[in-house]
């Protein structure tokens, strides 16, 4: 039987592309070879792709494969449109398609999204890079109060995102987000325990499968799950989390219905905080989470006995659908 030759994307002209080239080298490395043929599609920081280690267009790229792999992260990879490229082409891929992407890796839109579907989502506003930010920053701390935080609209991995306890501080953070994004959101900071939660389509017979809650608890010296405390090992992630039955079972059912808001395909992980009262708040999903050997996708599937390798391969089942 011939192998299904599998382009494994990684890279990309985003902030997140030393981790999109650790989760892309993650997947090449979990392929099973009696199955799959494994193509390294690099595509460097101007956008050009590369494949076989040379310069390749995009076309000649889709044409050559069976299968994308999409383990790029944040702009390009995970907004819509390396997505458009694969349809273009008629290329299956994993991951979800483009009007989800959009809409997932866009705060704003994905906030009206959770709040349509039911679910709680941080105070907030949006504010545009060209409007007066004196007169929002005024609004937020009027209507919002302190703390707040302010997170870039199109960004990942925390990247840009800060906390402001005073005006001094908003105004500084609103100067940081906007220097990586033209819009920003600004929240009420939400105080309680972090969790996480990984959702699967079609896994064990079950439609949306959500695998056991990660309750993640970054270091004192982090007011919240930082970029740094991502990727430097300081934070706890501790999976199955201390939540009890109830709070469990509610996360995992908001972390599906959030899949369900998004419109999103194959599987996703959404962030959520729980306050003293036992309230989940949404905080965000992603919609092509991080596979790196830190990250809480892999961690939650493994903590009910998928390997890696296996999740790789019934994501490529699922694209291949």
């Amino acid at each position: 039987m011939a192998k299904t030759i599998v382009g494994v994307f990684r890279g990309g002209p985003s902030s997140e592309y030393d981790v999109s080239l650790r989760s892309g080298a993650e997947v090449l490395g979990a392929l099973d070879e009696r199955r799959y043929e494994a193509v390294d599609i690099f595509i460097d920081k101007t956008g050009v792709w590369h494949m076989h280690g040379v310069p390749a267009a995009p076309q000649k790229v889709c044409n050559a494969i069976d299968i994308a792999f999409n383990a790029l992260h944040g702009e390009y990879g995970e907004d819509g449109k390396i997505q458009q490229i694969f349809e273009q082409y008629g290329l299956s891929y994993t991951g979800s398609g483009i009007i989800a992407s959009a809409a997932g890796m866009h705060k704003r839109t994905a906030r009206d999204l959770f709040g349509q579907a039911g679910l709680t989502i941080p105070a907030g506003i949006a504010v545009l890079k060209n409007s007066d930010w004196a007169e929002a920053s005024a609004y937020a701390i009027r209507h919002l109060g302190f703390p707040l935080i302010v997170k870039p609209a199109n960004r990942g991995s925390s990247i840009g995102i800060r906390v402001a306890t005073n005006a001094y501080e908003l105004m500084d953070a609103m100067k940081t987000a906007f220097s990586t994004d033209n819009e920003i959101v600004i929240e009420q900071f939400i105080r309680g325990r972090e969790a996480s939660v990984a959702v699967l389509e079609r896994f064990r017979g079950i439609p949306h499968y959500a695998f056991p809650v990660v309750e993640i608890v970054p270091p004192p010296s982090s007011p919240f799950f930082d970029a740094a405390s991502k990727y430097d090992g300081r934070t706890q992630e501790i999976c199955p989390g201390r939540f009890s039955d109830d709070i469990r079972d509610r996360l995992q059912a908001t972390a599906v219905a959030a899949h369900s808001a998004i419109g999103c395909r194959h599987y996703s992980r959404s962030d959520f905080m729980i306050t003293p009262k036992g309230e989940i708040v949404i905080l965000e999903l992603n919609t092509l989470p991080g596979l790196t050997g830190q990250s809480l996708y892999p961690k939650a599937a493994a903590s009910v006995g998928l390997n890696f390798p296996q999740f790789v391969h019934h994501l490529i089942s699922l694209a291949r659908r």
